[in-house]
């Protein structure tokens, strides 16, 4: 706008401008209800253009916008923000220069002061890119202090690589279960371990190296919850089922390898994304969410596989310390046995504790920070 206009027909009480190399910034007090109305501000700001030396006022109508405007042959959009008291505009310069004055009369107008708040002269300008510079140069200095890993990618191909094979053998586990209940109904209770021993032997023995990666800091997980989690479906799949016969064509097979599947093939694709830094929000909420009912449902379909074992172990005495032997005692397995049910529910503590503060870390709500 030009002098006369800005002051008088729409009333402003004051502006003030502050510049810098690239843009310059108007601020207008005291607006009457004139100016914030929609016609006062359609086509001064829509349609004005600017020198890159001078800065001549937005008039009211467009004739006098381009009398004022000669200078140049490109249009610059000012963005500008109306508040009740107020009316900011930002020019954008076509050149990054500094301006000596704002109008193009070397006569300053009485109602325009410099906003010294906002002012940055070419030595402000300059000091804020140093200070820039200095805090680019020592974020490179502390990241340099970080020693490199040789083996980072080695170690994530190696983590991506033992989930991607885990999640397609406990894939392959659950798969097969569900079809053969599609497909048997309750006969498919009675031949799980048959059909499925097989692939869960090498899952679960090769669920081993999940301690040995805690153990060694190669994953962040603690190393007590993955012991009890591995050594405890080893024992069962291995002592419980696998040692005896007896065992291995009870419906309770069924149910602790669906249980053990269906958790693994989601929280194996958690890990597998993870080590390559990446997240599905639906996977990570399942992930943390599927173990509240699924580990207390497996962990009892084990104890219900130990109480039906303990009989057959006391019978055969397999596992038992008989005499004569160096300590001279006899010890039945099946009194271990009764001591490892208490153990199981202990455990299941553990890692249901362990597992809902993961959950909430991951899922709760965020911690607002304290200015």
């Amino acid at each position: 706008m030009d002098a006369e206009v800005l002051g008088k027909e729409h009333k402003f009480t004051g502006m003030q401008w502050a510049v810098c190399d690239s843009r310059c910034s108007l601020l207008g007090e005291g607006l009457s209800a004139q100016i914030r109305g929609e016609t006062c501000l359609q086509i001064p700001l829509r349609t004005t253009r600017f020198s890159c030396i001078s800065a001549p006022w937005v008039s009211s109508s467009v004739s006098s916008v381009q009398r004022h405007s000669t200078h140049t042959e490109s249009h610059i959009q000012p963005a500008y923000k109306v508040t009740q008291r107020q009316l900011n505009i930002t020019v954008r310069k076509k050149e990054s220069n500094w301006w000596e004055r704002l109008t193009k009369q070397e006569k300053r107008p009485l109602f325009l002061a410099p906003d010294f708040d906002r002012w940055l002269d070419e030595s402000d300008a300059e000091m804020e890119l140093r200070e820039k510079e200095e805090e680019r140069i020592n974020k490179m200095r502390i990241e340099s202090r970080v020693p490199k890993d040789p083996f980072r990618h080695l170690k994530r191909g190696y983590l991506f690589m033992y989930n991607l094979v885990q999640f397609l053998g406990f894939s392959w586990i659950f798969v097969n279960m569900t079809v053969r209940l599609f497909i048997l109904g309750k006969d498919s209770f009675y031949d799980t371990f048959h059909t499925i021993s097989d692939m869960m032997y090498f899952c679960q023995t090769l669920a081993l190296m999940e301690s040995v990666n805690s153990l060694i800091g190669l994953v962040r997980s603690p190393l007590i919850p993955s012991l009890i989690q591995v050594f405890g479906r080893n024992f069962i799949l291995f002592i419980i089922l696998g040692s005896m016969e007896e065992m291995q064509s009870r419906a309770v097979v069924f149910f602790i390898f669906y249980a053990w599947s269906m958790i693994e093939i989601f929280r194996y694709p958690f890990y597998m994304l993870s080590s390559i830094d990446m997240e599905w929000k639906v996977l990570t909420w399942i992930r943390y969410t599927i173990w509240i009912p699924l580990y207390p449902f497996g962990a009892l379909g084990e104890a219900v596989s130990v109480i039906q074992a303990i009989p057959i172990f006391s019978e055969t005495g397999k596992f038992s310390l008989r005499l004569p032997n160096p300590l001279n005692v006899t010890i039945n397995f099946s009194f271990f046995l009764q001591i490892y049910l208490i153990l199981l529910f202990l455990g299941l503590f553990i890692n249901f504790r362990y597992l809902y503060k993961q959950r909430r870390q991951k899922l709760g709500p965020k911690k607002k920070k304290m200015k």
